[in-house]
């Protein structure tokens, strides 16, 4: 009977596997949630008392000053709070947000995410007061390009934008939704047929001088290379791509600020089962006798959690030097050169500046001299070209009426 028993009885279940995911930026909520779908039982850890790493507020109240609040209790009230995004202050690839959204079974607006098209895309203000308005359309491009280019400039900047369209589809299908594991992965033929097409042996600024005859409209349609710490006269051609996307499918900003996106994928994480621990800082990621498997974190309170497998989400440079045993790999990266950071001024205004549009860039006359101060000599260039992003010009929500973030 006992044996019989046994034969009936039900087979054990399969143990639900689990994850780690450390750090609580975009990528690190974006993987819980999909994780979690895929049938993980996931924990994210993260040091800060809030989610988004990077992509996170600055909330300030109003723009009143402590005197005016004791004068004036009753207008505090009215006034809302001031809100900064301290990292991306536009959005780009929308269609790659949606289909992230799509495979969790959700979409943008189903998480109350609603995107707004800036348009236009930037002014760009030369040192003399002149100005170009880059844009989705193709009638105010034509006009603007003609200014500065003549008739057979706007031919050009088709030519231009069929380059660059042709680096972002080879970009997206042979580098972005590739792995690249190893030095060898970059001998696919698949990848290698289309190289020379990228021109990554040529910078931006060389490839943009091929279809722009002056020094103005070449700067106009370089500049984004400082979004990726980069000078223009270094960045392979290849990152053209980001001009393409900005000109052909616009850039776009959430409104209530960009941690919306991250508020709504840390809601659908919490629905398929994540947990969330904030103030929790990882101390050591734990590995097997051979280091060759992660099986868990060591938290900085001295609490260890394991994991069948862990995502690490923080810099990558920091991982291999604070949170994985010494190796040669964490010595090569820590004398690799990083990319040049940003200097960054939050601005609360008690009056708006109609002149300026929600992104604004101000490009330095001695553009290439400004950025050889920066890459060669590192220093702050006299003249630097800098942005201004207002998000209250599309979002009034960032700001108190009348009043510009």
């Amino acid at each position: 009977m006992n044996r019989q028993a046994t034969r009936c009885e039900p087979e054990q279940q399969t143990r639900q596997k689990t994850a780690i995911v450390i750090g609580a930026g975009v990528g690190g909520v974006a993987t819980a949630a999909r994780l979690a779908k895929a049938g993980f039982k996931v924990t994210v850890v993260e040091k800060n008392d809030f989610t988004g790493g990077r992509c996170s507020l600055i909330h300030h109240e109003g723009y009143v000053g402590s005197e005016d609040k004791c004068m004036d209790r009753g207008r505090i009230a009215d006034i809302r709070f001031q809100r900064f995004d301290q990292g991306p202050s536009l959005l780009l690839l929308p269609h790659l947000f949606a289909e992230a959204f799509h495979d969790l079974d959700t979409s943008l607006k189903a998480e109350g995410v609603r995107l707004i098209k800036c348009e236009p895309n930037y002014n760009l203000w030369f040192g003399d007061g002149e100005s170009f308005e880059l844009s989705t359309d193709l009638a105010r491009m034509k006009t603007e390009v003609e200014k500065w280019e003549g008739k057979d400039g706007f031919e050009r900047y088709l030519g231009f934008l069929q380059e660059s369209h042709r680096h972002y589809e080879l970009s997206v299908k042979h580098v972005l939704r590739k792995n690249f594991t190893s030095l060898l992965s970059m001998l696919r033929p698949s990848f290698l047929r289309h190289l020379l097409a990228l021109h990554p042996f040529e910078s931006i600024y060389s490839r943009a001088s091929k279809y722009f005859w002056t020094e103005r409209l070449r700067r106009v349609f370089t500049f984004g290379s400082m979004y990726m710490g980069m000078s223009p006269f270094d960045a392979p051609g290849t990152y053209s791509l980001l001009q393409y996307t900005e000109l052909a499918e616009g850039i776009w900003y959430p409104e209530g600020g960009f941690h919306k996106i991250i508020e709504a994928l840390v809601n659908v994480g919490e629905r398929l089962g994540v947990s969330y621990r904030l103030s929790t800082p990882v101390a050591q990621i734990l590995l097997t006798r051979d280091s060759g498997r992660a099986t868990g974190v060591l938290l900085s309170s001295g609490e260890q959690l394991s994991a069948d497998i862990v995502v690490n989400n923080s810099d990558l440079v920091y991982a291999y030097n604070n949170l994985l045993p010494p190796s040669t790999t964490a010595t090569a990266l820590s004398k690799r050169p990083s990319s040049c950071s940003s200097i960054s001024f939050y601005w609360a205004l008690d009056t708006q500046v109609p002149a300026l549009s929600a992104h604004n860039i101000f490009l330095a006359d001695e553009y290439r001299e400004s950025f050889d101060n920066i890459f060669k000599k590192h220093l702050i260039p006299e003249q630097p070209s800098f942005y201004v992003n207002v998000p209250s010009r599309v979002d009034p929500t960032a700001a108190p009426e009348g009043k510009d973030a």
